[in-house]
C-alpha cells in the first residue's frame, strides 16, 4: 500500500539521515581541533572583594564568592579569613556548602568535605585547595599560594 500524503518521501528521509550522519562526523572531527586552538580556562591569581561584605561574619561562618568562573568560599577563622576553592579534587565538579551539616558536598559522586575542606567521605582523593586571604585597607584580597 502506497501513502500519497506522507510527511516525508523515502528519498527525503534518506537525505536527512545521511546529512545528519555527515554533520555528526564533521562535528566529531572538528571538536578536538577547536579545543586545541581555544585557550583553556585559567583561574585568576588574585581576587579583590570589599571587606564590608565580610566584616560582620560570625567566627566559623562560611560565605561563597566568585573565584574567576569557579566557586570559592570565605571562612572567618580567629581574627582573619581563610579562602577555599569550591572545586572537588576528584573530577573538578563544583562543591556546595551545606550549612545544616556544616560540610561541603560534591553531587557528582557523593563526595564530602568537612568545614576545613578535608575530604571525609566519597571518592575525593585530596582536601579542597586553600587560598590566602588578607585584609588590605578596605579590601579582602584572595590570592593563590606564592603570589605576591
Amino acid at each position: 500500500m502506497k501513502l500519497d500524503d506522507s510527511v516525508f518521501k523515502r528519498r527525503e528521509f534518506l537525505n536527512w539521515l545521511t546529512g545528519g550522519w555527515l554533520a555528526a562526523l564533521f562535528g566529531s572531527l572538528v571538536s578536538p581541533i577547536v579545543r586545541f586552538v581555544l585557550p583553556p580556562y585559567q583561574e585568576p591569581d588574585k581576587v579583590t572583594l570589599p571587606i564590608k561584605d565580610y566584616e560582620d561574619m560570625a567566627p566559623g561562618a562560611i560565605t561563597p564568592f566568585a573565584w574567576g568562573a569557579k566557586p570559592g568560599f570565605i571562612k572567618k577563622e580567629g581574627g582573619g579569613f581563610v579562602a577555599i576553592v569550591g572545586v572537588c579534587t576528584h573530577l573538578d565538579c563544583n562543591v556546595a556548602w551545606q550549612p545544616k551539616e556544616r560540610k561541603f558536598f560534591c553531587a557528582c559522586h557523593s563526595g564530602w568535605y568537612d568545614a576545613e575542606g578535608k575530604n571525609i567521605a566519597g571518592p575525593p582523593p585530596h582536601p579542597l585547595r586553600r587560598l590566602r586571604a588578607e585584609v588590605e585597607g578596605e579590601t579582602l584580597v584572595v590570592k593563590k599560594e606564592g603570589v605576591a
